[in-house]
């Protein structure tokens, strides 16, 4: 795989330590604020800049901007040059790109080294929070909360979707914050179980289950009555990690944290402190429930298999249910019809509840992007904010990114209601069509669409009627858990406890199948299994992040 960059002059100097890179001193932007404390934008920093850009304006740069862009190149949308969003950026928004196009396989590595040797772009697209904590010492990023007054749309939603504390959360070691995110204004809620209706009726079961505790027994149920059947549920998404997405689902209402979403700091709000998630009651709670499933032979106990092994058994009628998502349940579909199969019903159900409540994990940011600290020297800089403002977080530039022009990509009927071009698809809508509105449009574009749609409205937009009402029904019928604070480790904490989060991670997890197959005995081996990841560091680790939640709130209060 290849990295090409367009008017850039190659891939020089990756050798180059972070350390040796500098902030940007006695730049003509480094004039702080009379009011806010924030740094303010000079004129020699401001062509291209609009001066009445606000909330609610379209930006358009008052003569041709160039800006340099880190492209992570979708294997599923490749990037074209002849794309409409980028003629549209060009004659609407007065806008092109420098290029450095990146493989998505190779995203993550090439990014780190670009940014590490100096090679920072303006831009620095689809960026998860934490990535950016390495570079901050070196200069190689801006620290855009001094830039907030430039970005109107963001400090707007943050204010109207109530999300300070989540962009408070953002903060490193110096009070800074770097990261730019993708802002949700309803959780995201995807996940759940998806079954096969007719062997669910066929047990007799017409109602989703209340708690998990309920879908134990109906999953019972459903073997009974369907002996055909290998077991009630074979699970996807566990070669990574063990039910990564069933635990994950399950989690928010058993108190914890498990699967895909485990961390091992998880913040008590009772005793107001990290404890150590994977020895915690409320996470042994969440293990012994699998470990059930598997021990009532109603899960099958590969919790390792690849998720064509799961998706065939589920396709062919060896199993009832899989984890599945609103995306995965149009694969389902296709995949039976495929088989010769197409008149089997199934959805998702509702996520149950647990004994936590019916809840959704906190935070509604995703992964957004990062801006090269030079770009503040650069003539543009001022446009630049601007135009990441407008496109990002405007009611205006979320649509535009996410369904392309009317007239060209979509139409809008006398409600105001969406509809995209019949010739073009897009996930389950329009399915079949020849065009796609990413592949051969480029909207709908992780690059320029940070979240995904950021509005509650653009997020059931995309969606098909079934898959919005469910996602509606879940939003209503559950309540977001609140945002834990962040604790500000140093550089030297960080450095401390990245090989203690590793290694305890691995052994939770390596545990944690363990337990669920039955090969250790949760009633037998906890205790011994928790001394293991005392041994591993896990006080150590505790420690260390509650000391800097507490420096924090001691500077906090100063």
């Amino acid at each position: 795989m290849t990295i090409t960059r367009k008017a850039l002059a190659g891939f020089a100097g990756l050798a180059i330590c972070a350390v040796a890179l500098a902030a940007c001193s006695n730049s003509p932007t480094d004039t702080p604020a009379a009011d806010d404390g924030g740094v303010s934008i000079d004129e020699a920093h401001s062509v291209g800049a609009m001066e009445d850009f606000g909330v609610g304006v379209t930006f358009r740069a008052t003569e041709p901007v160039d800006f340099s862009i880190m492209y992570r190149d979708h294997p599923n949308y490749p990037v074209k040059d002849d794309w409409s969003i980028f003629q549209h950026f060009a004659d609407d928004q007065n806008v092109t790109f420098s290029r450095t196009d990146i493989p998505m396989a190779d995203f993550d590595q090439k990014k780190a080294l670009l940014i590490g040797s100096g090679e920072a772009t303006d831009i620095i697209s689809s960026t998860y929070a934490g990535s950016e904590t390495q570079f901050v010492s070196g200069g190689a990023l801006l620290p855009v909360s001094d830039y907030f007054d430039y970005l109107p749309n963001f400090m707007q939603k943050i204010e109207e979707w109530g999300l300070e504390d989540d962009l408070d959360n953002r903060r490193q070691a110096d009070g800074k914050i770097y990261h730019l995110p993708g802002l949700r204004e309803a959780p995201d809620v995807q996940y759940s179980v998806v079954i096969r209706e007719d062997l669910w009726e066929k047990a007799g079961i017409t109602e989703d289950p209340a708690t998990w505790d309920e879908y134990l027994e109906q999953l019972e149920k459903v073997k009974q009555a369907n002996p055909e059947i290998d077991y009630a549920m074979s699970d996807r998404w566990t070669d990574s990690q063990p039910l990564g997405s069933l635990l994950s689902v399950m989690a928010p209402n058993y108190g914890t944290a498990a699967g895909w979403g485990y961390s091992n700091t998880w913040y008590d709000t009772k005793a107001e402190k990290y404890v150590f998630t994977g020895t915690t009651d409320e996470y042994k709670d969440v293990v012994t429930y699998a470990a059930d499933l598997v021990a009532a032979g109603v899960l099958d106990p590969e919790i390792t298999q690849s998720d064509d092994q799961a998706v065939q058994k589920f396709v062919s009628g060896r199993s009832a249910a899989i984890s599945g998502n609103t995306q995965a349940l149009a694969e389902y579909r296709a995949k039976l019809s495929d088989a010769g199969r197409g008149d089997v019903p199934i959805r998702l159900i509702s996520v149950p509840g647990g004994p936590a409540g019916s809840n959704m994990a906190s935070g509604r940011f995703t992964s957004g992007l990062l801006i090269g600290s030079e770009a503040a020297d650069k003539p543009y800089f001022k446009a630049l904010l601007q135009f990441i403002d407008w496109l990002y977080y405007s009611d205006e530039g979320l649509e535009f990114a996410q369904w392309g022009v009317e007239g060209e990509t979509f139409t809008r009927e006398a409600d105001g209601t969406r509809k995209l071009n019949d010739d073009i698809a897009w996930s389950s809508i329009n399915a079949g069509a020849p065009k796609l509105l990413n592949a051969d449009f480029g909207y709908s574009n992780g690059v320029f669409l940070l979240a995904n749609g950021s509005s509650r409205d653009l997020v059931l937009s995309m969606m098909t009627d079934e898959i919005a009402q469910w996602t509606e029904e879940q939003l209503d019928a559950k309540e977001q858990l609140p945002t834990a604070p962040a604790p500000l480790l140093d550089e030297i904490e960080l450095e401390q406890t990245s090989l203690l989060q590793t290694q305890l991670t691995d052994a939770v997890q390596s545990a944690t199948a363990s337990f669920i197959t039955g090969q250790r005995s949760i009633e037998d081996d906890w205790d011994t299994y928790a001394s293991e990841m005392e041994s591993l560091g896990a006080s150590q680790l505790i420690d260390t992040v509650n000391t800097a939640l507490e420096r924090g709130r001691n500077t906090s209060a100063e």
